[in-house]
């Protein structure tokens, strides 16, 4: 089963270096056949020169894309999530916050599943987070705490960004409608209620070393919030419009 990859990155110059490093050298130590996708999401320092550098001395896997626009994390995301080749897919950020060797856990547990999705989890039992800022952690804690309490779901890290999809997981969840950070929202949610099958498997979470976060807390909430509306009204009232066509495998709950 071939991975993707994929990796917005906006103005990290310093640090896609390392990232795009770390992953192959793991990925690559463990046999996983793979492609790294980068959407340089038009960046304004080097990321770009730094990619094309990288694809011709030293990582065969990657490839890159420079979305021309609009631009957004969302928007980056989605970008690279219509041109991965893969039959799954995972996104990853470009900070080396995310551990290629948890991606690589993500990989072998779907592989011995079989589940449509795995989830990671910073705050499960085996998780772990590496100075995390104190408010952003409320925030994040209050944040998923009221996206289970809406939804009715157990999963408890919602707006983790790292998560693996199966090529058809993605395309059920198609259309996207977050151009910003609440994709991370909208696509686990989408396919829960649309009865993809899932695992959750605890991951680690680093804060960056190198340039600015691009999560604008204060402006995010409402948008949020609009996705997590959308999934809760699919959920009660679409009656299985848009459920997954497939019967073989029915949904399961959350496993470690």
């Amino acid at each position: 089963m071939k991975l993707s990859v994929v990796i917005p990155a906006y103005n990290e110059e310093e640090s896609i270096t390392p990232t795009l490093r770390s992953l192959y050298q793991t990925l690559a130590k463990h046999g996983i056949p793979h492609e790294i996708c980068v959407t340089n999401d038009n960046s304004k320092d080097g990321t770009l020169r730094v990619l094309e550098n990288l694809a011709a001395t030293e990582i065969p896997t990657l490839v890159y894309y420079t979305n021309p626009g609009p631009n957004g994390f969302g928007y980056a995301v989605r970008y690279g999530l219509e041109r991965f080749t893969g039959d799954c897919v995972a996104v990853f950020m470009a900070d080396m916050s995310d551990d290629p060797e948890d991606l690589v856990k993500f990989y072998n547990k779907m592989l011995d599943t079989d589940v449509d999705a795995v989830f990671g989890s910073r705050w499960e039992a085996g998780g772990k987070v590496i100075d995390y800022p104190a408010l952003k952690k409320v925030i994040n804690r209050v944040a998923n705490f009221i996206v289970k309490m809406v939804m009715g779901i157990k999963y408890n890290d919602t707006t983790n960004a790292f998560k693996l999809y199966k090529r058809e997981t993605i395309e059920g969840v198609k259309p996207f409608l977050a151009p910003h950070f609440n994709l991370t929202v909208e696509l686990p949610l989408k396919a829960i209620v649309r009865g993809y099958s899932y695992a959750v498997v605890p991951n680690s979470w680093t804060n960056r070393k190198y340039g600015e976060s691009k999560l604008k807390i204060k402006e995010m909430g409402s948008r949020y919030f609009f996705i997590l509306m959308y999934c809760f009204i699919e959920k009660y009232f679409s009656r299985g419009d848009y459920q997954k066509k497939s019967t073989a495998k029915p949904s399961v709950p959350v496993s470690r």
